[in-house]
């Protein structure tokens, strides 16, 4: 299988080459050249434990690599989760479901694609001897699973950048407190959106992109998504068959990369899957699935500040996918467009399986609250925004996406009493190392070239 640019301007590219290139050369994002059919493999899949419908599902991508290497990363890269399950459904009521995606190392879902590809990148360095620099941007958990995925690893040192000031402190102490001498967290003074485009800016610069072997970790790699892709075959193969017909799976959306997962599958030939973008009050994505306009603006800090983004960096890959059918030249002038004016106006949009809510701060809480009152479970205040619209007729499935201890404050504010988690404990007394810096992309490359592995 080979692996394509949205924006059409290079050459197919294998898994493992899609993989370390993670933005392709045109600026574009990768994508299948064809997605293949995996609703004959679903019986069979069935009983696997996760880690080994991981290894099945992305066999079928990564022909490029040995099926017994491919299993024994998946299984390397599970073994920190804190629960046999990995990946645990729980029924709320009686059509409406959670699924738990928050028991890895660093207890948000970023762990389940950022562990796989961890163990893939060492994989890949191992047998080329090369080395990387990975350059990533975080609205709050990518950055963490991202270091903890790549942790003290000899080939490859990480440079992820976040909004100073503008996500939880626990998700800064993941970030800041490993000690590692190969981690370098770089708090930007803006938004995640600025931090964003200044890792955008140094991938499509190809010479420093080649110089210092620059590799992605944030979900413009295609490896990202596709691991993320197990989850949700795996809660559809935990439902009863009888709830299986129609099935919403409601996301808590930022990026845009946990629900693109999703999406795929069901074109991979899982069906009656639909799919709820659940927004905060940076409300971009529901009010492109309201009215087909899609209009950036303010990014307003809130409750929930892993999805404080207005530029939702997967959507490029919905838009070549879905809109575009696939025609490279039109992504191209949307993505110019919306560059130049922060606007696109798309002609005949097509939901193609989507609807959306939102969520603003008060409702957030009073979310919080309700799901602790009437189910009796604590869930942090990205998940509460997938709360905000139960009104599916057949089986729901709420993904929730982090751990509720990384917002104490929230929590204890709320519900009077505090959520913790060991391994947020053990950060509180650890020194914060970080360097601060204006949204600069020439400051961020000055740092690489101070700081990256040659």
């Amino acid at each position: 299988m080979n692996f394509v640019s949205t924006r059409g301007g290079c050459r197919p590219f294998s898994f493992s080459e899609a993989v370390s290139e993670g933005l392709a050369p045109d600026g574009g994002l990768f994508v299948p050249e064809t997605l293949p059919d995996i609703s004959a493999l679903l019986p069979e899949w069935e009983k696997l434990p996760y880690p080994k419908l991981c290894a099945e599902f992305m066999k079928i991508f990564a022909v490029d690599i040995p099926a017994k290497d491919i299993d024994a990363i998946a299984e390397m890269a599970y073994k920190r989760f804190d629960t046999p399950e990995i990946a645990p459904l729980t029924r709320l009521d009686k059509d409406l479901h959670l699924l738990e995606l928050y028991h890895g190392p660093t207890l948000a879902f970023k762990d389940f694609a950022l562990q796989f590809l961890g163990e893939l990148y060492e994989y890949l360095l191992s047998r080329s001897g090369r080395k990387i620099n990975v350059l990533g941007a975080t609205s709050g958990d990518t950055g963490g699973a991202a270091i903890n995925g790549l942790l003290g690893k000899g080939n490859a040192n990480i440079f992820i950048l976040y909004p100073e000031g503008r996500i939880s402190p626990l998700q800064e102490r993941q970030m800041t407190c490993t000690g590692a001498k190969n981690v370098f967290p770089i708090a930007i003074r803006g938004t995640f959106d600025d931090a964003q485009a200044i890792v955008k800016e140094l991938f499509s610069d190809l010479d420093f992109k080649s110089a210092w072997r620059l590799s992605a970790v944030n979900s413009i790699n295609l490896a990202r998504i596709l691991a993320q892709c197990v989850y949700y075959v795996w809660a559809y193969l935990r439902l009863d068959k009888d709830s299986r017909a129609k099935v919403q799976f409601i996301v808590p959306t930022g990026n845009f990369g946990n629900v693109l997962a999703g999406w795929l599958v069901s074109k991979m030939g899982v069906g009656g899957l639909s799919f709820k973008v659940a927004t905060n009050r940076n409300d971009i994505l529901y009010r492109l699935f309201k009215t087909g306009v899609y209009e950036v603006s303010k990014v307003c800090p809130s409750h929930a500040p892993s999805m404080d983004i207005q530029v939702s960096s997967n959507f490029e890959r919905f838009i070549y996918l879905s809109q575009c059918g696939k025609d490279a030249a039109k992504v191209r002038e949307v993505m110019a467009g919306f560059k130049k004016s922060g606007k696109w106006v798309f002609d005949n949009f097509a939901a193609d399986g989507f609807s959306a809510s939102r969520a603003d701060d008060e409702l957030i809480e009073k979310l919080i609250v309700s799901a602790y009152g009437k189910y009796s479970v604590v869930i942090d205040p990205h998940t509460a925004c997938a709360f905000a619209d139960l009104s599916f007729d057949g089986t729901k499935v709420v993904v929730s996406t982090a751990h509720p201890a990384k917002f104490p404050d929230l929590i204890k504010k709320l519900l009077g009493f505090e959520a913790k988690a060991d391994s947020l404990e053990r950060l509180k007394d650890k020194q914060i190392v970080k360097t601060v810096m204006d949204a600069d992309k020439v400051l961020v490359a000055a740092m690489i070239e101070k700081c990256g592995l040659v």
